[in-house]
């Protein structure tokens, strides 16, 4: 609203609208994660002699610049966190203030591309961090003293005192309401698996145990150093995704998250070696880092799973040791992102056995597992409609029906 006094802005409290905006916008990425990232992950890959998957979550954040020259007195239309409160889950959250909420109508932050989350590292490029930026290196250097200072300006004190030296900043650039200095705000996006965004998962994984939590950090950015990029020409993991194997569920259950699916019965049929277990992690991961991405929440991305385990006995060649592969990768490295995993068709008997099968499991992720016959639970637990998969003529009906694989993950030649 162009008529609220420059103190609330930002207020953090009031959940007032605005319905009006004129201010100029620049959206620009100052700098990008590597281009081959997106070349690989949105483009097709089918005519690439060596396409490879790097991972999903950017290294180096998106930037965004949002000036206020047209309406030096116009409001951003967003309600800030603050994350100057001295919480461990803000250890390597490099700003004092992010967004916490948008507001509704025809604001400035909808119209730029504002997201949740995104956080103010500077204003008038003057920065206001908690740390330098990490992208800072050798090479800059060169840069000018303006450069120098959005990237590596710190502000030292006590707890609480960066975010008000942030907002007491703001307040005085909109009171000027200079037209030759308006406010400009510079924005920055972090990544669903950078430590700003993960490290309040790694805590909950370790009970808030800072150094457990650390070293499991540590030895998750040592995985994703040797695991990263993954070559998508292996043909054990074309095989995998192209049959559908293991894939995306397409549902899109308002309120749920996306869901991995993994037909157990199939991968049990291959022609199991080392590579071949290798092939179905390295499937896992992709699609697991595919559904990940699509979070509107980068703080707490969720992903589910359903095992469909159609045709498979569980009392006799029962291949558990896939699944503990699978876990073996999925617990450490990417902790509390699972909302449920879902096997299914198990009955009540056999339920017990399957459960004595997976005690590898801790009890924390375990308690998110559920073992079930019932097409009732299953639609409850994923978020599906029970009408629809009647209606489709069953679960395996309605699964076939809404399975994805991304183009770009299918190779043709190497199938």
């Amino acid at each position: 609203d162009a008529n609220l006094p420059a103190d609330k802005i930002f207020d953090t409290h009031r959940d007032n609208t605005h319905t009006s905006m004129s201010s100029a916008l620049q959206l620009s990425k100052r700098q990008q994660y590597d281009s081959s990232n997106n070349e690989n992950n949105n483009s097709s890959m089918s005519t690439m002699v060596n396409p490879l998957f790097n991972s999903t979550s950017n290294e180096i954040p998106t930037f965004l610049t949002i000036s206020f020259a047209d309406d030096p007195a116009a409001s951003l239309g967003a309600q800030l966190s603050n994350r100057d409160k001295g919480e461990l889950c803000d250890m390597f959250m490099p700003a004092y203030a992010t967004i916490g909420r948008l507001l509704e109508g025809e604001t400035i932050a909808r119209a730029s591309g504002v997201h949740i989350d995104d956080a103010i590292v500077a204003v008038n490029g003057e920065g206001f961090r908690r740390f330098p930026a990490e992208y800072f290196d050798e090479a800059d250097g060169a840069l000018d003293e303006t450069a120098k200072n959005f990237k590596t300006k710190v502000h030292v004190g006590k707890d609480g005192e960066g975010y008000t030296a942030l907002l007491g900043r703001i307040k005085s650039v909109k009171a000027t309401a200079d037209a030759a200095k308006p406010l400009e705000l510079s924005l920055e996006r972090y990544g669903w698996d950078e430590p700003a965004n993960a490290w309040e998962r790694y805590l909950l994984a370790r009970d808030g145990d800072v150094p457990n939590a650390m070293a499991m950090r540590q030895a998750h950015d040592a995985w994703k150093a040797s695991t990263f990029p993954i070559d998508l020409t292996d043909g054990g993991m074309q095989s995998i995704m192209s049959s559908k194997a293991v894939c995306e569920l397409d549902i899109g259950s308002e309120g749920f998250p996306p869901c991995v699916y993994v037909d157990f019965g199939k991968l049990q049929a291959l022609d199991w070696s080392a590579d071949s277990v290798n092939s179905v992690v390295k499937s896992f991961v992709v699609m697991t880092e595919t559904i990940l991405a699509k979070s509107a929440d980068r703080r707490h991305p969720k992903a589910a799973q359903f095992i469909d385990l159609s045709g498979v006995s569980i009392t006799s060649g029962f291949r558990s040791d896939i699944l503990k592969k699978v876990y073996a990768a999925f617990e450490p490295n990417y902790p509390e992102t699972l909302h449920r995993m879902v096997m299914y068709p198990v009955s009540k008997m056999m339920a017990r056995t399957a459960s004595v099968l997976l005690s590898f499991v801790n009890e924390k992720t375990s308690s998110k597992f559920v073992i079930t016959d019932s097409l009732e639970v299953v639609c409850k637990e994923l978020g599906w409609s029970q009408e629809e998969v009647e209606a489709a003529g069953g679960v395996n009906e309605f699964i076939e029906k809404h399975k994805l694989v991304a183009d770009h993950l299918i190779i043709a030649e190497c199938k």
